[in-house]
């Protein structure tokens, strides 16, 4: 029983790995269920058995994606600790997210399939925005104890996630860019933190 159900999760491993790999390739639109059954060296049948549409199995994709971001370990405000190496540590987890290679994958699938079908990934998008938040928690926090300046917290949240982003996401994503060595992810947060601290540290 338990071999079986071993082999079951594989099968399914194997499909959404085939999907992620089609969707990269060819789109969404593109891709055909026959597609990714014969990248996943399984049935149509055992597809069907475990994902009943194509729509469920790129909402599978996008899941595990929302599962990638959320398994980070929240970084909460502290009072006793200084304002940059907390900014710091922030950037840093994000930046080990941005470089796996998995995330960056879906990432690309995801972003592909909005682009053509936005109303398909809107909830997941915005689900992956509220991750995001823990940035904006942060801010909120520090701003309500007086250590960074009043104002737009979510505009600031959001004008610190360009800073990275810009640079350690969009690139890789869109242009195909090789993700950043950790050496260059450090240089890169720090130089955020610097240059977002240098207008909005109280």
């Amino acid at each position: 029983m338990t071999q079986a159900i071993r082999l079951t999760d594989r099968k399914r491993e194997a499909i959404v790995q085939a999907a992620i790999a089609e969707f990269r390739a060819s789109g969404f639109e593109a891709t055909s269920v026959d597609k990714i059954a014969a990248r996943a060296e399984v049935s149509k049948r055992t597809l069907y058995n475990h994902f009943p549409s194509k729509d469920e199995l790129f909402a599978e994709i996008l899941r595990v994606l929302w599962e990638s971001a959320a398994s980070q370990e929240e970084l909460p405000y502290r009072a006793d600790a200084p304002v940059r190496e907390q900014l710091l540590a922030l950037l840093m987890q994000k930046m080990s997210l941005l470089a796996d290679d998995n995330f960056l994958d879906l990432a690309r699938v995801a972003i592909a399939a909005a682009i053509h079908s936005p109303e398909r990934v809107q909830e997941m998008m915005n689900r992956l925005g509220q991750k995001e938040g823990g940035v904006l928690g942060w801010i909120r926090a520090a701003q309500k104890d007086g250590r960074l300046k009043a104002g737009d917290a979510s505009l600031a949240a959001q004008q610190l996630e360009s800073l990275v982003k810009g640079v350690a996401f969009w690139p890789q994503v869109a242009l195909g860019q090789p993700k950043l060595a950790p050496r260059a992810q450090r240089q890169i947060a720090n130089a955020a933190v610097d240059l977002f601290l240098s207008h909005y540290e109280a």
